[in-house]
Parts: C-alpha cells; structure tokens; sequence
C-alpha cells in the first residue's frame, strides 16, 4: 500500500519518545508524530497524551525521499469549517523557554506593551528621512550597553562590599 501526503489513516502507537510517537500504520510501516503534532494545546510530556498500543487516527503530512513518514494526530481531527485550532496553551507563567511571559525574555526590565524599550532616536546632527543608519544604530547601540553595563557594576560593587573592599 502506498502511503500518500494527506491521507488519513489508522495506527497504533509502537514507541514513545521525548520528542514524539511512533505509530505502526499497516504492513510494519511506520511513521513518527512529532510532539508538535500530538494535540492542539502545549504538550510537555508525550505520555500524558499517548500510551503503547493505543489506536489513532493519523493523518499523512510528509514523505521523505529516504522513507521516513511524518505524522499528525491534531490535523487529522475534523473540525467544521470556520473554526479555529485552539490556540497553544502554556503551563503556568513560565513559557517553553523557562522565561516569564509577563516580564518578556529580557528578564526584569519593563518594555511596555510595544514590546519594544525606548523609542529610537538618532545620535547624529542630519535628519533622519525613514530608516536609520547603521552607524546611527551602533552608536545607540554602544551608549545603551556602556549604560546597562555601568549599572550593573553599580549593583554588584553594593553587594560585594564595594570599591575593592577586602573580604574576610
């Protein structure tokens, strides 16, 4: 039987990885459901979603020349026309990358709600017609990393006891 991209198909799940699921489709072929493709919603840990020997519906999302199948369990659920998967669901205030949402992959510093720190504003005496320059970006650049830089000597010479202050 051929296996063709889009077709939906049954299986039952033979391995259970980190990053996803095996699934046996028929005559021993066999096709990998990345963790990505497992629900619709944030997946942790395959198996709080799958078990060995569990039946599922896959459906067929890629073919490699050198016969490796890409499988989808979440695509191959029929939803009417009109609505949407539901949007990824994270656990609790952390993201997938162990940062917190609310305070933005840049740690403690507010952004606001561009997302975006200050405005830009060009260092040289020209106006500025649109794009900056690149040399407009080094400079601000430079002088908003000699500041943050600065500050942080600031706070860890108060914790260290400051200005080359010998510890006992």
């Amino acid at each position: 039987m051929a296996i063709e991209v889009g077709a939906k198909l049954e299986g039952k799940v033979t391995g259970i990885t980190h990053f996803g699921a095996f699934v046996d489709l028929s005559g021993g072929v066999t096709g990998l459901v990345h963790i990505s493709e497992i629900a619709d919603n944030y997946v942790k840990d395959v198996k709080d979603h799958l078990k060995l020997e569990d039946v599922v519906t896959v459906k067929v999302i890629n073919v490699d020349k050198d016969g490796k199948i890409g499988l989808s369990i979440k695509q191959a659920v029929d939803r009417p026309e009109g609505t949407v998967a539901a949007a990824p669901q994270r656990g609790g205030d952390r993201g997938p990358g162990g940062f917190n949402r609310d305070r933005g992959p840049g740690g403690g510093f507010n952004r606001g709600p561009g997302g975006g720190g200050r405005p830009f504003k060009p260092q040289s005496g020209k106006p500025s017609y649109g794009k900056p320059s690149f040399e407009d970006k080094m400079s601000r650049f430079l002088k908003d990393s000699e500041e943050r830089i600065s500050s942080l000597k600031k706070n860890t010479e108060g914790k260290r006891g400051g200005r080359g202050a010998k510890r006992v």
